[in-house]
């Protein structure tokens, strides 16, 4: 079996400055790098510390360099740098699903599943594959929604749900929560349904958006019903989840660009604020009845901008 080079982190900004500082005494040659704080190089070890808070540490002497420097002098625990041997459940195969748009009064709600094995995840060591609430641009989200893609042996599928459906889902179901469950049902089965997942996922994992574990058991179909389901809060620290919130938010940002260029209007991200004022101005150019094309009416800012507009 070939020697591991490549070992990722998480740090704070406390842990990164004194790494920096070690770095520097000990004779660490200081380069730059895309979208890092600090790059270091000495021998055959190289340091990259991420804006996002990752550390990469690379080299046939990454793992000398974890064992006697990062962790007793800088992490001062021995865990991290051996989390596969730690912690197997980490290279499982298994499906992640995650959802954009749920809070955004303008757009569609997009929900994605994506499957990862442990190839995928070995070629994902260096890819920066996190959160999308983590990453600081759509550009960065859109390039790394490519990686996903291409990766060989990843699997995904994304279901959009466009405003209109959306309102009359709302309007059948009468809870946001409940579209959301029949979301990541439809993502979940679509994928096992349409693609071979070799081997197979031996786990679901999926946010707790809802009170209650139930309303999204209820809405998992037949193909679903036969892997396990694990639901769990900030399930996004997996990165099957983090992958499907980055492949979730890239159509989400996608279908606003494409909702602008059709009503030629701009639609901004978020709740309230901007997205009033953007929908004010469809409905004094379209008419408040074509509002449900590209709100979601339950939102009480909705309800309010058709009164005003109305009354």
């Amino acid at each position: 079996m070939l020697k591991k080079t490549t070992y990722t982190f998480e740090l704070d900004a406390k842990k990164a400055a004194e790494l920096e500082s070690w770095l520097k005494a000990n004779g660490y040659d200081f380069r730059t790098a895309p979208h890092a704080k600090f790059a270091a190089q000495k021998g055959k070890v190289s340091v990259v510390f991420y804006e996002s808070g990752k550390l990469v540490v690379q080299g046939a002497e990454a793992s000398d360099f974890i064992e006697f420097v990062l962790e007793p002098v800088i992490l001062k625990e021995a865990r991290l740098g051996y989390e596969a041997l730690l912690n197997p459940d980490l290279m499982l195969p298994r499906i992640g699903v995650d959802e954009s748009g749920k809070g955004d009064l303008l757009g569609p709600l997009c929900v994605a599943a994506v499957y990862v094995n442990e190839p995928v995840i070995r070629a994902w060591e260096d890819a920066d594959i996190r959160d999308s609430k983590r990453v600081s641009s759509d550009q960065r989200v859109a390039e790394l929604a490519r990686v996903i893609r291409s990766t060989p042996g990843c699997k995904f599928n994304v279901v959009q749900i466009g405003n209109a459906a959306y309102n009359r889902l709302h309007g059948e179901m009468g809870n946001a929560n409940d579209i959301l469950a029949w979301g990541h049902a439809r993502a979940i089965e679509n994928l096992l349904e349409r693609s071979s997942l070799n081997p197979p996922p031996v786990r679901i994992i999926s946010d707790q958006f809802a009170s209650s574990k139930a309303t999204l058991g209820r809405a998992i179909m037949t193909l679903g019903r036969q892997v396990e389901l694990v639901q769990r809060h900030k399930a996004e620290s997996d990165l099957a989840v983090a992958a499907a919130s980055i492949l979730a938010r890239d159509a989400f940002v996608s279908a606003l660009k494409r909702m602008e260029k059709e009503y030629g209007l701009e639609f901004p991200k978020g709740g309230s604020g901007a997205p009033d004022e953007a929908l004010r101005k469809f409905v004094e150019k379209y008419g408040a009845e074509r509002a449900r094309e590209v709100a979601k009416m339950h939102f009480q800012n909705a309800r309010r901008i058709l009164a005003s507009v109305q009354g």
